[in-house]
């Protein structure tokens, strides 16, 4: 699929907006001033922007516990999130969720989840929404190599066929889930290949390659707007950080995360597919003001207040 250049900038834009996003994270982590565990999302960045590059504002997504990159990929508003992060008032859920329950469902983000696996099952009805309205709109779910085990994401894959729905299942191996690996934990030689066992296609890629996620979610995509039904993308790639910030990442070697970071980077590889098309000042510029951005978010983020005690009763149950 050919992309102008102004279509490349805006992708490596949104892919370097979650590596700034995720770099500042893991140092702000250790002042202890941000409540509730984080998640980060660096390494990953070409798969979320690879896929949703193709969705609108009434498409959907949902998402996981490492959520920030899904988040940004789908238009969520970084001093939002910031906020949200930091328990903030004006955090985009009202500093409520944190960094695992973050949602924007102005955007269709239907939200970060604290459950693993638990993306899935909230997509499917997303995507029935969707088949009932007519519209055109599709949903897709993010999830982990170890969400990909779990019971309800098989029964979402079933459900997906039986009734035919839009959707598109991203499963993101990393392989890892946690500190497991997924030649331990995945039975199958690979998690692509058990989608045919519930009777649709599904192709595996380099999540670490932009142009890679970007071709096979187009595909599937547009399957799924036509009315093809769901399909499963198997996206490969490799987090840079550990589970968890405080995750003292023992099941990896310096040596092995080193060569990770040295061959695996998915704005490096980014770069090298656009040299010749795209000069380095100009994707230069855009990750120095990218930094500048969430730099004035922390700022932001630490000087805003609090909820109140008197919201806590607030955003509990939907009143019809």
């Amino acid at each position: 699929m050919e992309l102008s250049k102004e279509q490349l900038l805006e992708a490596y834009d949104r892919m370097s907006k979650i590596r700034a996003f995720e770099d500042r994270l893991h140092k702000e982590n250790t002042t202890g001033e941000i409540p509730g565990f984080i998640h980060l999302y660096a390494g990953e960045e070409a798969i979320a922007v690879g896929v949703c590059e193709h969705l609108g504002r009434a498409d959907y997504i949902a998402s996981t516990h490492r959520g920030h990159g899904h988040c940004i990929a789908k238009g969520c508003d970084i001093r939002g999130m910031m906020l949200e992060i930091y328990g903030r008032k004006e955090g985009l859920c009202h500093g409520k969720g944190g960094s695992m329950h973050i949602a924007d469902l102005s955007v269709g983000m239907l939200g970060a989840n604290g459950i693993v696996g638990g993306g899935p099952p909230i997509t499917i009805g997303a995507a029935l929404t969707a088949k009932y309205r007519g519209e055109g709109a599709v949903a897709v779910s993010f999830t982990g190599d170890g969400g990909s085990n779990h019971g309800f994401t098989l029964e979402s894959l079933n459900m997906a066929v039986v009734l035919n729905l839009p959707m598109v299942f991203v499963f993101e191996n990393n392989g890892m889930g946690e500190a497991t690996g997924t030649d331990y934990a995945v039975g199958a030689d690979s998690i692509a290949h058990r989608a045919g066992s519930f009777g649709m296609p599904a192709v595996t890629v380099d999540g670490t390659d932009f142009f890679a996620v970007y071709n096979a979610a187009g595909e599937a995509i547009d399957r799924a707007r036509s009315g093809g039904g769901p399909s499963v993308i198997e996206a490969t790639a490799f987090r840079f950080y550990g589970h968890f910030e405080g995750d003292p990442g023992l099941y990896r070697t310096p040596e092995q995360l080193q060569e990770v970071k040295d061959t695996k980077d998915p704005l490096k590889i980014f770069r090298e597919n656009v040299a010749g098309s795209i000069e380095p000042s100009e994707l230069d510029a855009i990750d120095e003001a990218n930094t500048e951005l969430v730099d004035s978010s922390v700022t932001e983020a630490k000087a805003a207040p609090v909820p109140d005690i008197s919201d806590v009763d607030s955003d509990v149950y939907v009143s019809y």
